[in-house]
């Protein structure tokens, strides 16, 4: 064996050998050291999944450069070849459309020898009448037909080949099902002579997983199913379903769980309500009501009888259907979503807003997070953004010092130890992230906040006075002097 090949192995083996190593002491730059237990060591290794890059977070760059390095000094032309694309694959069953009547898809990358599936639902709003669904055929054909579906994508996030973008999940199977059925992936009727259009979203869900079964699917371990926006809410709705229907295939043995991205939606009170033109002024309520109607949109029997007949439309909503799920479900859910202001009417336009918005934007934050109190596993940043899993940046949000990623992580470890024996979550290894400050962007891990007429970054206090923050009242509140509230905002606290 070669110097080279013996140096790789000397590299795999500090990661396999647990974090409680004196010579990987060095490697950590945050967080307490956490202790791998024998069995979730010997379960990993069952999933195809050895290696645990949470001791080596903080210099992951690096360390992973020196791997590929030397992985393609040993195999040069594999190296080259890894297929990093997922590739489209059109639906057999050809009754299971997009809006259009096109065959609905699906992009895959199978990862030989992996146990873990990883299913993303894509977003991208919806249409509830003939006049919405015309103008977005016409403006976003993308998202209601595949006729001009490239042939292969590249995962970004989670869905990601690279372990430096995506370290806890880069060899899992990776499917991406594109949305283009309009319905938030609840819709069951086909395009008919009395329907222009199909709303095929929860039956497209169905079709993918029968033929993934045939993929290698039937041998898996985890499935989880993850979405943004309007795919996080159809995680919402979907998981419990694709966890019976697995079961009533004769694959109980899959653990099917659930992410759900910027899909937790309050149905509050609009800032400044506005009559149900669009699907942008159309309080969301009012939408989802006329929606399921139009698209014959399902939900899962468990929410439903929560509601009374023609109440469905609550289970559209995340924190009404969470204490009906059966499935364990991770929610990533900005405090501060763009979504859920701008179907609340508060457009952030780059003039100053009034107090009265302030107010509201401040009182969403904190509904968002009563709402989320009782969630067992979330991540809630206190920022103004919207979507974040499938971002390159999506390792460098961090809530109470914990990344995302690493928060996932722990919760695949909790799960698989109380699945195991019944434990609470490890100790050093949170699960329940939500931000306590009470502003856009006062958490300094945020993305980027740009002026949208200049172009040019703005800071937390910058964003702030932009917003129409009066630093001097607001200290008064909280009984501060205006230049120690200053250092707050700028150090993040």
């Amino acid at each position: 064996m070669g110097t080279a090949a013996v140096h790789l192995l000397l590299l795999l083996g500090l990661l396999h050998a647990g974090p409680g190593g004196e010579g990987r002491k060095g490697w950590r730059r945050r967080g307490p050291a956490v202790r791998e237990r024998g069995e979730a060591a010997a379960a990993a290794a069952a999933e195809s999944f050895p290696l645990d890059f949470t001791a080596v977070e903080g210099n992951m760059d690096s360390f992973m450069a020196q791997v590929k390095s030397l992985a393609q000094s040993l195999y040069p032309c594999s190296a080259q070849a890894l297929p990093h694309d997922l590739r489209l694959h059109l639906l057999h069953n050809a009754s299971v459309t997009c809006n259009d009547g096109s065959p609905a898809g699906y992009y895959l990358k199978e990862s030989k020898g992996s146990r873990r599936w990883l299913l993303f639902l894509e977003g991208g709003w919806y249409c509830f009448n003939r006049e919405n669904c015309d103008t977005r055929y016409d403006t976003m054909r993308r998202l209601m037909s595949s006729r001009e579906w490239p042939a292969t994508r590249v995962g970004t996030g989670i869905l990601s080949s690279q372990p430096e973008e995506n370290p806890h999940w880069w060899n899992a199977n990776m499917v991406f099902i594109p949305y283009c059925s309009s319905d938030v992936w609840s819709g069951a009727s086909s395009k008919s002579e009395k329907s222009e259009y199909a709303f095929m979203g929860a039956l497209i869900i169905q079709e993918v997983i029968k033929e993934l079964v045939g993929k290698g699917l039937s041998t898996a371990k985890v499935l989880l199913l993850a979405g943004s926006s309007a795919g996080g809410t159809g995680v919402l709705l979907n998981v419990d379903r694709v966890a019976e229907q697995l079961e009533e295939m004769g694959y109980q043995g899959i653990q099917v769980r659930g992410l759900a991205d910027s899909g937790w939606f309050l149905d509050n009170k609009q800032y400044r309500r506005t009559d149900c033109i669009d699907t942008i002024t159309c309080a969301p309520t009012e939408a989802i009501r006329r929606g399921i109607r139009y698209w014959n949109g399902i939900v899962p029997k468990r929410c439903k009888l929560q509601f009374k007949e023609g109440e469905e439309w609550n289970c559209f909503f995340g924190y009404k259907i969470y204490p009906t799920l059966r499935c364990p479900v991770f929610v990533v859910q900005w405090l501060f979503d763009e979504a859920q202001l701008t179907v609340d009417n508060v457009h952030l336009t780059g003039q100053p807003v009034q107090e009265g918005q302030w107010l509201y934007i401040q009182n969403l934050g904190r509904e968002l997070r009563n709402t989320l109190k009782d969630v067992t596993a979330s991540f809630a940043p206190a920022c103004l953004s919207h979507e974040i899993i499938t971002r390159n940046h999506w390792t460098d949000i961090q809530v109470k010092g914990t990344s995302l990623p690493r928060a996932l992580h722990c919760w695949d470890r909790s799960l698989h130890e109380s699945n195991k024996n019944g434990k609470a979550p490890l100790k050093g290894c949170p699960i329940h992230l939500i931000d306590s400050c009470p502003w856009p962007h006062c958490n300094p891990s945020c993305p980027t906040i740009r002026d949208q007429f200049t172009g040019q970054e703005m800071n937390v206090i910058q964003f702030l006075m932009h917003m129409g923050f009066d630093v001097q009242k607001m200290a008064q509140q909280q009984g501060l002097e205006p230049s120690k509230l200053l250092g707050m905002l700028s150090s993040g606290n």
